[in-house]
């Protein structure tokens, strides 16, 4: 090996190194002050769920859930997990049994009633879901849980 093939090998390492120090320091985030978040990556889905709740009668999809929380559904979905433990649709579904529950323990509305209030849509739904999740019919869950009128 000559002097000048030595010499071109040192240079070429040299100047990959360079350039790969030169690479990382392109990309590297601008520097922000201590009191300022990360964008999204350090807020919580709390604004999102409270607006959630207060829509349990309305239709909600998840890109709905997705638009307010300023997300993708991918990003909404892995976040809300990592946040709740749940999916966001099935977090949805047991707010809205738990509207229904409360529902049933507190007014004498009607079953389609109830069910149009808490999101569940049908009477037929109602019943399915919180047989699923309380173990009773809408009616033998507020004959069960009612207080007694005077």
């Amino acid at each position: 090996m000559s002097a000048n093939n030595s010499q071109n090998v040192v240079v070429d390492a040299h100047a990959s190194t360079a350039v790969a120090a030169a690479a990382r320091l392109a990309i590297a985030p601008t520097p922000r002050p201590r009191d300022q978040p990360q964008l999204a990556a350090d807020a919580t889905l709390a604004a999102t769920r409270a607006w959630a709740s207060s829509r349990l009668d309305a239709p909600l999809t998840l890109s709905d859930l997705a638009s307010h929380a300023r997300m993708s559904t991918r990003t909404l979905t892995r976040r809300f997990r990592s946040e709740t433990g749940t999916s966001p649709l099935q977090w949805l579904l047991h707010q809205r049994v738990e509207l229904a529950r409360e529902l049933l323990e507190r007014t004498d509305l009607p079953m389609d009633h109830v069910a149009h209030r808490s999101g569940l849509g049908t009477a037929d739904s109602l019943r399915q879901h919180v047989v699923r999740r309380l173990g009773a019919t809408p009616s033998a869950y507020r004959a069960t849980h009612r207080p007694e009128r005077r």
